[in-house]
């Protein structure tokens, strides 16, 4: 952001108080003190900047801790960026002192407004499309991490009583629905064996569409691989059942929040380009936004870190070469898209 303001506030958000700084153009405070997490308080500061003309208010944090602040500034008419946590640090070293205090911090974020307004990003414009995005991501990005200890767990479980059964289950298998409500039913290899190969593989053919035969086989061939019983193994089958609906339920509520995001006009845009599954989707708008604040292609390539760089000194050196910064998340095209 390249535009010209008569008042640069920066604030260091928190969860109940912030600090803002503000600094004329040429660097003097006109304020510098904390201020709750309160609408009054933070229109009160807002109005009274904008007296001396075109505000524009920076954080730290766009989200969660710095909504309401960036809300009101709106609404009173200023203009509101942010300063990236990588740029945040590199300008901190511009600066002496290594204490971390939000005074200082506030005072930073506006001074590097002020002087280098090319290290801010602006704030997702009133775009009900992206926030509702965000908060349905961010769920689902919950979920993941829930689901993956969970599966995880479920696993160190079944390798503690029956190593060969837990094999069974490599890769993706382990997360079928069929596989989960077995385990719900049957618990493990105790009430896999009391039920029985030929009532097991009844009850899996009226619950599934494919056919379960040889995942039944697998089953009930790895038991039969290990004669002795560990001493926990009670209490073990005990625990699996509730850890195997319990991933059963975090799947059922990502596929909830996955046909809630296909929903959104830009996600569809986006998953009609090849291979783009709603993850990526949402990943990429998430980043970029509508790309406004991109001037061209060639800013957005050197962003996603794909843009050469030149590396020349005198007439000994004359190459590019890839450059290793960049957003991760846009930069690696072999991303997993792992959606229900």
């Amino acid at each position: 952001m390249t535009e010209h303001f008569d008042v640069y506030c920066g604030l260091d958000v928190g969860k109940s108080e912030h600090h803002a700084t503000a600094l004329t153009p040429t660097g003097e405070r006109i304020f510098d003190k904390p201020l709750p997490q309160d609408e009054a308080r933070l229109r009160e500061l807002f109005a009274g900047l904008g007296q001396h003309g075109r505000v524009l208010m920076i954080v730290d944090q766009p989200n969660t801790v710095g909504a309401l602040p960036i809300a009101v500034a709106r609404d009173c008419g200023c203009d509101v960026a942010y300063l990236p946590g990588l740029a945040m640090r590199k300008a901190a070293d511009l600066y002496p002192g290594r204490s971390k205090i939000d005074a200082r911090d506030a005072f930073i974020i506006a001074d590097t407004a002020r002087t280098m307004p090319h290290t801010f990003r602006a704030v997702d414009r009133d775009s009900e499309v992206l926030a509702a995005l965000k908060v349905l991501s961010g769920f689902d990005a919950d979920f993941t991490h829930e689901c993956t200890r969970a599966i995880n767990r479920l696993r160190s479980l079944l390798l503690q009583i029956f190593p060969s059964l837990e094999r069974v289950f490599v890769g993706t298998i382990i997360t079928r629905t069929l596989v989960l409500d077995l385990l719900i039913r049957y618990a493990g290899p105790t009430g896999l064996r009391a039920a029985g190969r030929r009532n097991v593989l009844r009850w899996a053919r009226n619950h599934t569409r494919k056919d379960p035969s040889k995942v039944i086989e697998e089953i009930f061939t790895a038991p039969g691989e290990q004669t002795v019983t560990v001493i926990s193994a009670d209490a073990v089958e005990l625990v699996i059942p509730r850890v195997a609906a319990q991933i059963k339920e975090l799947k059922h509520q990502r596929s909830i929040v996955a046909s809630q995001v296909k929903k959104l006009p830009l996600s569809i845009v986006l998953m009609s380009m090849p291979e783009v599954c709603i993850k990526t989707a949402a990943t990429r708008l998430l980043i970029i936004g509508d790309a406004s604040t991109f001037a061209s292609a060639g800013h957005l390539a050197a962003y996603a870190g794909i843009a050469p760089v030149t590396r020349r000194s005198a007439t000994s050196i004359r190459n590019e070469f890839p450059t290793r910064s960049g957003n991760k998340e846009l930069k690696n095209p072999r991303r997993r898209c792992d959606v229900i």
